[in-house]
C-alpha cells in the first residue's frame, strides 16, 4: 500500500514515516510544507512532496495522486491561535479528505483527539481545538472513504511499549507515547476490524495488533 503521511514532520508523523519506511507491505510518501524538510527526507531515501494544508485543494490532490491511503497526522500546534486551528485542523483536514476522494486514495486514517466526539468532556480553554477535531471527524465519517478515526489521549515523548487500551468510548482519560500512536496508525491501515470505525486510544496492557482485532 502506498501511504501519504500528512504532517510528516510532526512528532507523530516522524514516527509513522520511520515505521512505514521499514514496513514490508507499505511504501510511504511524506507531505511537508518546507523545501528543507523535503530535501532532508529525500536524503534518507523517502519520497517527499511539498504541499500546504492552507493552500489550494488541487495541490493536496496532486500530492495524493498514486497513493492508496492517506494518514492525517497534522495539526496547527499548541503555540498557535484559534484561527490557525480552524484553518489546519478543520479546513485543512476537510480539504485533505476531499483531495483523497479526488485522487482515489480510498483508505484514510485520521489522528484526532481523545473525547473529540464528546462535547461534555471538552476542556474550556481548548474548545476551539476540540470543535475543529469534532467536525473534521464528522466530515470524514460522511465521506465515501474507508476511514479509521483514532482519538489518542495525552501525548508523551517517552519510548513506546507496543501495548495499548482502546475502546469506542474510553471510560477514563489517559496518556500514550507518540510512538505507540504511530504503531496503531500503521497497524490500522490493513486491519479490517478498524474499517469505518472510530475509537479512543491510551496506554494499556494489550499488544496493538490484538487490541485492534478485539475492537
Amino acid at each position: 500500500m502506498k501511504v501519504l503521511v500528512v504532517g510528516a514532520n510532526g512528532q507523530i508523523g516522524r514516527h509513522i514515516i520511520k515505521q512505514l519506511s521499514h514496513h514490508n507491505d507499505h511504501t510511504v510518501r511524506a507531505m511537508v510544507r518546507k523545501e528543507e524538510q523535503a530535501e532532508e527526507l529525500k536524503k534518507l531515501g523517502i519520497d517527499a512532496v511539498m504541499a500546504n494544508l492552507e493552500g489550494p485543494k488541487r495541490t493536496l490532490s496532486k500530492a495524493s495522486k498514486g497513493c492508496d491511503a492517506v494518514v492525517f497526522a497534522a495539526g496547527s500546534g499548541g503555540g498557535t491561535g484559534p484561527d490557525k486551528t480552524l484553518l489546519v485542523d478543520l479546513d485543512g483536514a476537510v480539504k485533505m479528505i476531499e483531495a483523497a476522494e479526488e485522487a482515489g486514495a480510498n483508505r484514510f486514517i485520521m489522528v484526532s483527539a481523545l473525547y473529540a466526539d464528546n462535547r461534555d468532556n471538552w476542556h474550556e480553554n481548548l474548545r476551539h481545538y476540540f470543535a475543529a477535531k469534532h467536525y473534521a471527524d464528522r466530515m470524514l465519517e460522511a465521506s465515501q472513504l474507508n476511514y479509521t478515526i483514532i482519538r489518542p489521549g495525552g501525548l508523551l515523548n517517552e519510548e513506546g511499549t507496543g501495548r495499548v487500551n482502546l475502546a469506542e468510548h474510553a471510560a477514563n482519560p489517559g496518556f500514550i507515547p507518540r510512538e505507540d500512536v504511530a504503531r496503531t496508525v500503521v497497524a490500522s491501515l490493513t486491519e479490517k476490524d478498524t474499517n469505518k470505525r472510530a475509537f479512543d486510544l491510551v496506554s494499556g496492557d494489550t499488544p496493538v495488533a490484538e487490541a485492534l482485532q478485539n475492537l
